[in-house]
């Protein structure tokens, strides 16, 4: 092809282009492997339906079908292996096979295995798509499976694959001490900017894992990586040219993590709707009687990087104002390098609360929602503020603790560049 006077060969251009970012998840890699660090061991897999290849075949399905191992049970997350289950709703399948090996649910009672569920196994596998915020309730449980295997004497294998906002954002407060539960289960910030590979690894040489009755030490288990190829820090889910598959019924789609980084926080609070119950979860933001003339004179002029706020109306099918029109705003994301989608949550609700200050009522706030809050903004101090009328600084005051000291961190543990 000739083009002012250079010529261009463009089958090599796209060769060289596709082989730079075709990412090879770690399900790819070990199985170019042939699986051969599996060979002859009874495998214990903790995954869902997000736990497959680059050509989208089931994790599942491939381990099943190798002769060189023995796939002898599933564990699976919350949601359910096929990611069908409310959040918070417990899944039941005890008694119940996939591809012949036994079901077993962290979401039905105990979210740590048990020494029943290991035994019949060798290793434990760990592969789960991560949505790369700290309350996604995966990291809580890739924190009990490295607990148990540090404790029952498991080898764990983590197959890892891309945090899908990029492993250069970072947002949000690092978890205060002292608040410790299944949505924030380990220092970091809300939004990460790490791999599971990278956070396993963390985990374990940070001492992160309990420490034994009588001992001073905490535990750690036997890790092993199995690390993606091709894949670099600055690139999104969009860059990979992977096929989402849905984490749970209201991740649909990566525009819904960046809308759940964005608002998910406040749909503890109940104060409007957030997409939840409507076609675009996570990515509406209204409710009936919308004061949008004040709402829109407060943020304009302020900077939503990598954000478009678009007015709408929208009608519920289900949950906050269920079959009532709502009049907000559609959020609508597109690439920018300084997206801070925490940080702009605040904002809004910082304009919410001098828009409609009627909502922002303590005892209109239940003391499970209350508690649900703290522990899903990792802050002991954040609800208080927000409903005692702390001053618009002093809140964004406490949204970076600690975020300075955990980038000095985690550069320690980057499997990718």
């Amino acid at each position: 092809m000739l083009f002012f006077g250079i010529i261009i060969n463009v089958d090599s251009l796209e060769t060289q282009l596709q082989n730079r970012y075709d990412v090879k998840l770690g399900v790819d890699v070990l199985a170019e492997e042939q699986f051969k660090p599996l060979w002859g061991k009874k495998i214990a897999l903790v995954s869902n339906q997000t736990g497959r290849s680059r050509a989208m075949q089931p994790t599942v399905d491939l381990l099943a079908a190798h002769d060189s191992c023995q796939l002898v049970s599933v564990l699976t997350p919350e949601h359910g292996y096929y990611s069908a289950a409310r959040a918070g709703e417990h899944v039941n399948d005890s008694g119940q096979t996939l591809r012949g090996a036994k079901l077993h649910s962290l979401y039905a009672g105990s979210r740590r295995p048990s020494q029943a569920m290991l035994e019949s196994c060798d290793i434990v596998v760990f592969e789960l798509q991560d949505v790369g915020l700290r309350s996604y309730t995966f990291l809580g449980t890739l924190y009990h499976v490295m607990d148990a295997c540090a404790e029952y004497g498991k080898p764990l294998y983590v197959l890892d694959r891309p945090n899908p906002l990029g492993g250069e954002l970072t947002d949000g407060n690092v978890l205060d001490s002292g608040i410790s539960s299944f949505v924030g289960i380990v220092p970091v910030p809300y939004l990460h900017g790490c791999t599971f590979g990278e956070l396993a690894t963390m985990i374990n040489r940070e001492g992160w894992l309990p420490i034994p009755d009588g001992d001073s030490v905490a535990r750690s288990c036997e890790l092993t990586v199995i690390s993606m190829q091709n894949w670099e820090r600055w690139m999104l889910w969009e860059d990979t040219d992977l096929v989402w598959t849905p984490t749970s019924p209201y991740v649909p789609s990566v525009d819904a993590i960046r809308g759940m980084a964005m608002t998910g926080i406040y749909g503890e609070l109940s104060l409007l709707n957030i997409g939840i119950g409507y076609t675009l979860p996570f990515q509406m933001f209204g409710m009936p009687e919308f004061n949008m003339e004040f709402f829109q004179e407060l943020i304009r002029g302020k900077a939503f990087p990598g954000i478009i706020l678009v007015p709408t109306e929208f009608r519920p099918f289900y949950g906050k104002y269920s079959g009532e029109q709502c009049v907000g705003f559609f959020l609508k994301y597109y690439s920018h390098r300084k997206f801070k989608p925490y940080t702009s949550g605040l904002e809004l609700v910082l304009a919410l609360r001098k828009t409609h200050p009627e909502l922002f009522i303590d005892t209109l706030v239940s003391e499970n929602s209350q508690a649900m809050f703290t522990k899903v903004t990792g802050n002991a101090e954040f609800f208080t503020m927000l409903y005692g009328g702390a001053k618009d600084d002093e809140l964004r005051s406490i949204l970076h603790k600690g975020l300075a000291e955990y980038q000095s961190l985690r550069r320690k543990y980057f499997l990718y560049e």
